[in-house]
């Protein structure tokens, strides 16, 4: 920090010349007392919230749960109630069937005042968790950091404008714009890691993973099912495979009759011989 400082009095301390000689104008620079004050406030406004100061804790929450069902439609729509009611929405929902089972797994994002009440009421009527894990991750050092750092680089981006307003000459603009625009992509950067982090706090992530076992006798009928299906696909893909080979059918054929011919012709020569 105090490097970009210096570097912003260094600037200011710059001769901006208009032409040579006499003629030339210098901007007049802080003193250097101003700049150690300005370096001061800006260690002290980047630092942590003392202990004696309350800071809100900023808690990104996330939660996995899997549960047996004896009713998909049921289950679902009672996920899905319980998402409307404490104003979240599903990020993701996909079905999957295996051999024996029907699963479905739905990820909802909800706001994180809300999450333990979602919990519970997308939840109702389940006995038994086979897996039930919730996770709260503390971002609230981090969070601090990124603003204070956000803080710093639009301050010394606002002293860089009024600089860029008092320079004098096509170098001095360019090198100043240059700097301005280095400032402004580490901005950009630095905003986008913090709506990120605004958004993982503000909205908790729950990922509900619920199933239903399937009979024996449905798991052999839709076998059955499946393997009738199968076979008529690989009768198919064998008539299939006959059509490409016609031609060489064709030649069969005629080869066939060719050599047939020729045989019959060589046996009434002998016969007559």
């Amino acid at each position: 920090m105090k490097s970009l400082l210096i570097g912003v009095f260094s600037l200011l301390t710059l001769p901006l010349s208009c032409g040579g000689g006499g003629n030339s104008r210098s901007i007049s620079a802080p003193s250097s007392e101003m700049v150690m004050t300005d370096v001061a406030n800006f260690e002290e406004q980047s630092k942590q919230a003392t202990p004696d100061q309350p800071v809100e804790r900023k808690l990104i929450k996330t939660g996995n749960v899997s549960f047996q069902v004896e009713d998909m439609a049921t289950a679902r729509n009672t996920i899905l109630e319980a998402a409307k009611k404490h104003q979240g929405y599903v990020s993701s929902d996909n079905e999957n069937k295996y051999d024996r089972r029907i699963n479905n797994t739905i990820v909802v994002r909800v706001p994180s005042q809300r999450f333990d009440a979602f919990l519970k009421d997308a939840t109702q009527g389940v006995n038994k968790f086979d897996d039930r894990q919730i996770y709260v991750n503390d971002v609230t050092e981090e969070f601090l950091d990124v603003q204070a750092r956000l803080k710093t680089k639009k301050e010394l981006e606002e002293r860089y404008t009024q600089l860029l307003a008092k320079a004098n000459t096509v170098k001095d603009i360019l090198d100043i714009e240059r700097q301005i625009g280095l400032l402004r992509s580490e901005i950009e950067s630095i905003e986008g890691r913090l709506k990120y982090l605004q958004s993982q706090v503000s909205m908790s992530t729950l990922t509900l993973t619920f199933y239903k076992k399937l009979p024996r006798s449905v798991e052999y009928s839709t076998r059955f099912k499946e393997s009738f299906s199968g076979g008529w696909h690989g009768f198919v893909q064998f008539l299939l495979a006959l059509t490409y080979l016609w031609p060489f059918f064709v030649i069969a054929v005629l080869a066939f009759f060719v050599i047939r011919s020729l045989i019959r012709r060589n046996s009434k020569k002998k016969d007559n011989s």
